[in-house]
Formats: structure tokens, sequence, C-alpha cells
């Protein structure tokens, strides 16, 4: 059995996803980890309300264009606009201001993905993840075990760092578990269809 859980969770994809990486003291993600331990929830920390609210909008907009596509449009359109005008209002960055759409290798063990600036090995970093096109999030906290220039005429350029997880609750595992085989399983029918 364990085994099987060690192949599920090592599967790997590589996917764009809407990613913010922040460096975190170890003193923070022992003060959180002991907070987790405790049962109190990962998702509690400031300004993760700015992208729980996202998430949830994403998320609706998604199961009511399967029904009504004009209409998911217009309010699409309008929540674009509003966040425009809240974004222009705020002072402070929250943790949904630095999300990308960029490139990172995912499993359920850890994460890859490339950044400008290096990073030590064994050094922390929060994780801000949302898994795309469902608008899955993911938060959660990762030690780095390598960080590797990357490939000269890469697009991507800067260094490679791959991110083991030190924190990450096990529903949030799974949801990455089901992420990677659905676009595993979307790439195979791809290629069956287009071979």
């Amino acid at each position: 059995m364990t085994e099987l859980v060690n192949r599920r969770q090592s599967v790997r994809i590589t996917d764009r996803v809407l990613l913010a990486v922040n460096p975190v003291s170890p003193e923070k993600l022992q003060a959180i980890a002991e907070d987790f331990q405790q049962g109190i929830s990962l998702y509690n920390q400031p300004g993760l309300a700015d992208i729980q609210m996202f998430i949830a909008a994403q998320t609706a907009l998604m199961k009511l264009r399967e029904r009504d596509p004009d209409l998911a449009d217009f309010l699409q359109h309008l929540d674009n606009k509003m966040n425009m005008l809240l974004q222009h209002q705020k002072a402070e960055k929250t943790p949904f201001d630095a999300l990308e759409l960029q490139k990172a290798n995912i499993s359920a063990n850890g994460i890859a993905f490339f950044r400008e600036k290096p990073a030590k090995l064994g050094e922390t970093f929060e994780v801000h993840m949302v898994l795309l096109p469902a608008y899955v999030y993911v938060y959660c906290f990762g030690r780095v075990v390598s960080c590797e220039k990357a490939p000269e005429g890469g697009a991507e350029g800067g260094v490679r760092i791959a991110l083991e997880y030190a924190l990450l609750a096990e529903e949030d595992r799974e949801k990455i578990v089901q992420h990677n085989f659905k676009q595993q399983s979307q790439a195979l029918r791809n290629r069956r269809l287009n071979s």
C-alpha cells in the first residue's frame, strides 16, 4: 500500500500555473507548523483572503460558463474590472498580487520552477499555487533541494529551483495528485486524437 501511495505522489507533470514563491524564515515556518499540528489551518495566514475570494469567483464562473456562457463572460469582465479598481486603491501588496502565470514541474512531493534569483540549499519558501484550469488553490511550504543555472537559450532564464514540501496539508497533496492525473489523461487523449 505504501509503495502505491509513493507512486501516486511521485507522478510529475510540467504545467503552467499561477505561482508566487517567497522566502520565509525557519522560525516562521516552525510557528506555522506548530499551529498546524494544533489543528489550525495553513490558510489562516494574513493576506490569503484575496486569493481565496478570487479562486471562489473563478470556480463559480467556470460552472456558470457551462450553462450560460454569455452571462459568465459578462460577470468575468465585471470581476476583472473590480479587481483592477481594488488594485489601484490598495497601498500594500498581498500574495494575490504576486501570482504570475509560469511553467512549473509539479508532484505531490515537490515543485520545481524558474526564477531570477538563486536560492541556498535548505532555504525555506512559502508557496502559493493555483492549478489551472480548475482554479485549485494550494498553499504550502517547501525547502530548497536544488538550485541550478537554467539551460542556455531556455525561455525561462535565471535558475531552476526545486523544493521538497516541508509543510503541505494532506487534502492539498491529494488535490495535486488529482490534478496531475487529469492533466496526464488529457495529454494522452489529445495525443490519440492527433495521431
